[in-house]
């Protein structure tokens, strides 16, 4: 076997092992931190995936801690605009739905959904965003999915 050969079959089986490998997208907001931090701790330390918090503004940022291969991202209202083309501020949720919907459109292909779980704590109007565009437009399966029952979107 040539070292062409060697190399790119080493890339494949790199490439095949990391788009089946589970991730997580958890979605929250500064009324489900609580919700959030125990969600958290759930998590094995070698989860990899995304965390989106949405809260008010900036000084509502604090520390959370997650597994090493996770991100956070903070999404304070206040530094964000509404809809696009549209003079309006930010609306509870927006945030969180645009983040995670581009993520997920970014991040859920070739069938990486089928190994992602998805967690949305967020506000009613933000996890029914999410959900349909993760179900309705993406497929994902709504069993990877959970969202507060109180909202009864699966």
């Amino acid at each position: 076997m040539t070292t062409a050969i060697r190399t790119t079959a080493r890339a494949e089986r790199r490439a095949l092992r990391r788009s089946t490998k589970a991730q997580h997208l958890i979605v929250a907001d500064e009324r489900s931190l609580a919700e959030l931090e125990a969600e958290l701790s759930t998590l094995p330390l070698c989860a990899t995936g995304r965390v989106f918090i949405e809260v008010p503004d900036a000084e509502s940022i604090s520390a959370v801690t997650v597994p090493p291969r996770m991100t956070v991202t903070w999404l304070p209202r206040a530094s964000r605009s509404g809809a696009p083309g549209t003079a309006r501020r930010c609306a509870q949720g927006e945030a969180a739905a645009r983040a995670a919907i581009a993520w997920a459109d970014e991040m859920l292909c070739d069938g990486a959904e089928e190994h992602t779980t998805v967690t949305l704590l967020g506000s009613f109007l933000g996890t029914a965003d999410i959900a349909e565009h993760l179900t309705e437009r993406l497929g994902m399966d709504p069993a990877r999915i959970t969202a507060p029952e109180r909202f009864r979107l699966l």
